[in-house]
């Protein structure tokens, strides 16, 4: 094996990106600001997309795929969105590439290919989406559209981390209209309780939910809802944003349809995201120093059995036993890898899977099957135990609900004890510089306040949360009164 991990303790941030890389989950590409997801992260990725794409699909919605180039004429006609997103934006001028005359080999853009609307790399498809949704709705009885697509994006980013900032990411983003703004607020909060449900459900992770500030919600929204969470450096990373848009992009894109009473009004859209950036909250929230660990919900693999042997003779017989044990695994809907490769010894597989965050381990060794047991480790705890192989099988069944608890309490545990109520600005500061995590405070609304805290502490209002009680108060900065606390950390 490779040499050992940084801790967490000494180096969070050099921790994570070892991590990234030696598990195998990516590496830096030889694009500035863009990275390769390797097979294991992957696999790791298609599991959350397989997930929620059933979720979605369950909710009514359906995929479809929009051009990856978007107009700038489009990106500019809704104001907001246009000024949000523009310091982010890869911009295509020209289509064709020719032979440079002063360098022999070498290419040069041709000046004669120059194009007559500039491209914009999509950050984002609200504007691609919503000009097709012009010629899409007439009527209510086009209503609603629930339009998710599968996608790539691009935003220039400058200073990246594997799978948290890249200039190119791989996401989803739902796109729906609907007929009155009731309608297109409820699928916003639908859509958020789903994505609350995936990250607590199958990350293993909890969220607070909550709504942005003005300051903080997406380029041409009315409201921003989202889930936060907290990583283990007590720093906060947005898990999942779903906007409610009004008819601010009906009315820029000109979309309208015939109610019910033969009425002509704009429709009300929203849309709503999640991305790669979970791959990089799974690895922060839950890992340790000597590896991954991954929620059994989302490992590619769930189980591992490693055989102990010391002659042909006795591994056959071990290989007999693992191939009804992982045929009876597989029947449950275990995924299991026999690591029976003869060019590593036991303890350097142990390692290498327990670095990967396999949640369970199995060893089955000659003596093991004179006696009908097998060791089994479990990754989170790293405790061992032997099974008798009568009941291995369901065993590991309600072994592998167990870690899927135990990590998210852990989690829960650590967020409870990290979210700090303070009363004063001082505290505040103090809080924010020695423990972290989630403070709760009263805040008076305004952007400039916001805006001082962050400049002076860099903590940003997380959210404003929903299920947290109305308690007035005053303001920690200016005392001016304020209805209720809110989520202030410093984040991803």
């Amino acid at each position: 094996m490779s040499k050992a991990l940084p801790s967490r303790s000494e180096n969070y941030s050099e921790w994570y990106n070892e991590l990234v890389k030696k598990a195998d989950l990516a590496e830096n590409s030889a694009v500035r600001g863009c990275m390769v997801i390797k097979p294991y992260g992957y696999s790791i990725w298609e599991k959350m997309q397989q997930t929620l794409d059933k979720m979605f699909k369950d909710t009514g919605h359906t995929n479809a795929y929009f051009p990856l180039f978007v107009p700038k004429s489009f990106l500019e006609l809704e104001e907001g969105h246009a000024e949000g997103f523009a310091k982010e934006c890869a911009v295509v001028t020209h289509y064709r590439l020719k032979a440079n005359p002063n360098q022999k080999g070498k290419l040069m853009v041709d000046p004669e290919a120059r194009l007559e609307e500039e491209l914009i790399v999509r950050p984002t498809s609200e504007a691609v989406i919503w000009n097709s949704y012009k010629n899409w709705i007439q009527s209510y009885r086009d209503l609603p559209l629930l339009i998710n697509q599968w996608a790539n994006v691009v935003r220039w980013e400058m200073r990246t981390r594997l799978f948290l900032r890249t200039a190119e990411f791989l996401w989803q983003e739902g796109h729906t209209a609907h007929a009155s703004a009731e309608e297109a607020i409820a699928e916003t909060k639908t859509i958020l309780d789903v994505y609350a449900d995936f990250v607590e459900n199958f990350m293993a992770l909890p969220v607070i939910k909550g709504v942005k500030t003005e300051n903080e919600r997406f380029a041409g929204a009315v409201d921003t809802y989202c889930i936060e969470a907290l990583m283990q450096d007590g720093k906060a990373l947005q898990a999942g944003t779903s906007h409610f848009l009004g008819q601010n992009f009906a009315k820029a894109f000109d979309v309208k349809f015939t109610d019910k009473s033969n009425k002509l009004d704009y429709v009300w859209g929203t849309s709503w995201g999640v991305s790669t950036r979970l791959m990089g909250a799974l690895v922060m929230a839950h890992s340790d120093d000597e590896g991954l660990v991954l929620p059994p919900n989302l490992a590619p693999i769930q189980v591992v059995i490693v055989p102990i042997y010391k002659s042909e003779e006795g591994l056959q017989k071990i290989d007999a036993k693992v191939a009804e044990i992982k045929q009876k695994l597989q029947k449950q809907g275990i995924s299991v890898k026999y690591d029976n490769r003869d060019t590593q010894r036991p303890g350097f597989k142990f390692a290498e899977w327990e670095l990967k965050g396999v949640p369970v381990r199995i060893a089955i060794g000659e003596r093991d099957l004179e006696n009908n047991v097998a060791e089994v480790a479990r990754r989170d705890t790293k405790t061992k135990q032997s099974i008798s192989l009568d009941i291995l099988i369901e065993q590991i069944v309600n072994l592998l609900n167990e870690i899927h608890t135990n990590i998210y309490q852990k989690a829960l545990a650590f967020r409870n004890e990290h979210i700090t109520e303070v009363t004063s600005y001082e505290e505040f500061k103090e809080v924010i510089e020695t423990k972290g995590g989630f403070i709760k405070a009263h805040w008076d609304g305004t952007t400039a306040t916001e805006e001082k805290i962050k400049e002076e502490t860099k903590a940003t209002i997380r959210c404003i949360p929903i299920n947290f009680g109305k308690e007035a108060g005053n303001c920690i900065v200016t005392g001016k009164p304020s209805p209720q606390q809110v989520l202030f950390a410093r984040a991803y």
